[in-house]
């Protein structure tokens, strides 16, 4: 098949946790697909963050990043991301060079405003619970993004805490969001943008917003956007809508406050009969047959004249999951990145073997 030469994919692992198994078998099944997506050619392998929930093990994107890193050696890595009202601006500047330093010219920091949780966890994880955290969000993303850059203003009180312990690499930062406000930030920010089309399905016009609005930076001269879209291939369409009923329990579910596993199958299938509702993947979900799922993912990019898709699966079965990603690449046509990654690696390996 032609290869899409104008299209990047690349992947975004929630680690889903399967009713059955356990979170520890989740966090390696994301180090088991990271190892996969590589040799397909997907781009970048973003983790995603989110707290104390049965359905997703993915608390710390930072120490799974780690991991993937060290498994890979030419996709970018990333969180896809840091929940940054939780957290010291300072203190993901200092892991993310440290990141950086150790995996060079391909890590990313993707940061995000939602907590990625409920209002208790949210609060567990504040230092100081005498009071609700401020919604500063604004303020903290300035101060990270000039710690990054090694950029604080000449009278800013924190000038001197200027150390990137992974120096001269550094992150390259992304904004993650779902609504206007987030386009809006991003552009007068001069930072790419991704858009997170699978809890948003009406964000095409905030990414024209944010393309309109972009103001050159440092950090890019032009406006770049990624849309992150949930999406299943399988051998049939009948199939991909089978292994998808999970995802659909678990989310109606989720929707409604009710937290469980990721279901199997048939569980889900039974569920969703007795519901009423009907076989397909709703407006958020591209699933079919791997041309099917190709037409659907082209189609959503173009409309958010999208560069990169970043696609999230969730599946009870991992071996379903690994299977969706092939057969996205294998209709897309993808190829396995060159050599410069190992190139670039080769010193510290050959460092490491001299006696």
């Amino acid at each position: 098949m032609t290869s899409n030469t104008t299209l990047r994919l690349s992947v975004l692992d929630q680690s889903p946790v399967s009713e059955g198994s356990t979170g520890s078998e989740a966090l390696r099944n994301s180090v088991d697909l990271a190892r996969l997506a590589e040799p397909l050619g997907y781009h970048r392998y973003w983790l995603a963050e989110h707290h104390n929930g049965p359905l997703l093990a993915g608390p710390s994107p930072e120490a799974l990043i780690g991991a993937i890193g060290a498994v890979t050696s030419r996709m970018r890595v990333g969180s896809g991301g840091v929940m940054l009202p939780h957290y010291s601006p300072l203190k993901v500047a200092e892991t993310f060079s440290v990141l950086s330093g150790l995996f060079p010219g391909r890590v990313d920091l993707g940061i995000g405003r939602a907590p990625g949780t409920d209002g208790l966890t949210t609060l567990a994880l504040q230092r100081d619970r005498r009071d609700a955290a401020p919604d500063d969000f604004p303020q903290q993303l300035v101060e990270l993004l000039a710690y990054v850059g090694g950029e604080l203003p000449a009278d800013h009180p924190f000038r001197r805490l200027s150390a990137r312990p992974g120096e001269p690499e550094r992150p390259e930062p992304w904004l993650l969001g779902s609504s206007p406000q987030s386009a809006i930030w991003a552009a007068q920010l001069g930072l790419p943008y991704a858009f997170a089309d699978f809890i948003n399905a009406d964000g095409a016009e905030i990414a024209a917003l944010y393309r309109e609005r972009f103001t050159p930076s440092a950090w890019l001269a032009e406006p770049r956007v990624a849309v992150g879209a949930w999406a299943l291939a399988a051998e049939s369409g009948d199939e991909a809508e089978r292994l998808a009923s999970s995802s659909r329990m678990a989310m109606t579910l989720l929707r409604q406050g009710r937290l469980i596993p990721v279901p199997p199958v048939e569980k889900a299938m039974r569920f969703l009969a007795e519901q009423g509702m009907p076989p397909g993947g709703g407006r958020r979900m591209t699933l079919g047959t791997p041309d099917r799922v190709r037409g659907g993912l082209e189609d959503l990019a173009a409309a958010y004249e999208a560069e990169e898709v970043i696609i999230v699966t969730i599946t009870h079965d991992h071996h379903a999951r690994r299977r969706s990603y092939e057969l996205i690449a294998e209709a897309f046509g993808l190829e396995p990145p060159g050599d410069e990654g190992l190139a670039a690696l080769a010193p510290a390996a050959a460092a490491e073997e001299a006696p």
